[in-house]
């Protein structure tokens, strides 16, 4: 990855940070409530891009209280590049699925659905089971 991707991801990172504490101090009802602000931005003009700071903030929240487990910086950084289309390779154990709940929250809330695809023998004989 050249310096300048990687100096723009660090920038978007930086701003799903910049989100933490707000987020934690929303009550459940209101972080859930987030989806339908969202939606309603979208529909405004919008774009996943303008949302995906406050966005990715909301799922990293929601993965702390609902799964117990809040996403490093390198997870974060790896589900912007997945939004952006690109391939992030991680090792097993290193949090794709923990990645992969931001950037399908994300797509997910043009209403047009989101696929994730995972070639990973260990996940699929495990899943399979």
């Amino acid at each position: 990855m050249d310096y300048v991707k990687l100096r723009n991801i660090k920038k978007i990172l930086k701003e799903v940070n910049s989100w933490k504490d707000d987020m934690a101090r929303l009550t459940d009802r209101q972080l859930q409530e987030k989806t339908a602000e969202f939606r309603e931005r979208l529909a405004q003009g919008e774009t996943l891009d303008d949302l995906l700071p406050e966005a990715f903030a909301v799922a990293r929240e929601a993965d702390k209280r609902v799964l117990g487990m809040f996403p490093y910086d390198v997870q974060v950084m790896g589900a912007i590049v997945m939004h952006q289309g690109n391939i992030a390779e991680m090792s097993t154990g290193e949090g794709k699925t923990l990645t992969a709940t931001m950037p399908v929250y994300l797509n997910a809330l043009t209403g047009q659905g989101a696929i994730l695809v995972t070639t990973n023998e260990y996940l699929a004989k495990r899943d399979a089971e």
